[in-house]
């Protein structure tokens, strides 16, 4: 009884950790759930227009702690490196070069940790302005939740392709 419990438990932990390595992430305009109203998607570590899937609607793609400009993987292509919560322009990794910072949940510019400099801040799925909690202040609500190199993925596609 024991054992096909054990077996059972392993299989359904595969089983879900299969599909969810195939999950697909939808990005809705403020507090919105509604499928006309999906910004972007992020399904395989690449950013869709709207709830498109295919090759030519790719905004960007992550591979490692890169986002990549379209479904570009050339080095000159590079749009941001993230490492230990920063995100840096291109491939660089100089603290000038630091566009903003992620820290619990909330997105300071350049290197600061100063609450003035908030610009947004993540609470559970969705995405608000500075350092709102204000529902009028949800910039965008996620479907599920993603790693740092997707939000800043998601981030760019919101900010700079919709």
């Amino acid at each position: 009884m024991k054992k096909h419990y054990q077996r059972t438990l392993l299989t359904v932990c595969f089983c879900w950790a299969f599909i969810s390595g195939f999950a697909q992430v939808k990005v809705y305009k403020g507090n919105s759930s509604y499928s006309s109203d999906v910004i972007c998607n992020v399904k395989d570590n690449k950013v869709y227009k709207g709830n498109s899937l295919y090759s030519s609607d790719v905004l960007c793609r992550i591979d490692d702690n890169k986002v990549y400009k379209g479904n570009s993987s050339y080095s000159s292509d590079i749009l941001f490196t993230i490492r230990d919560g920063k995100v840096y322009r291109g491939s660089s990794s100089y603290s000038s070069d630091v566009v903003f910072t992620i820290r619990d949940g909330k997105l300071y510019q350049g290197n600061s940790s100063y609450s003035s400099d908030v610009f947004a801040n993540k609470q559970g799925l969705k995405v608000y302005k500075n350092n709102s909690s204000y529902s009028s202040d949800v910039e965008f609500t996620l479907s599920d939740n993603v790693t740092i190199e997707q939000f800043v993925a998601i981030w760019y596609a919101v900010k700079y392709c919709w």
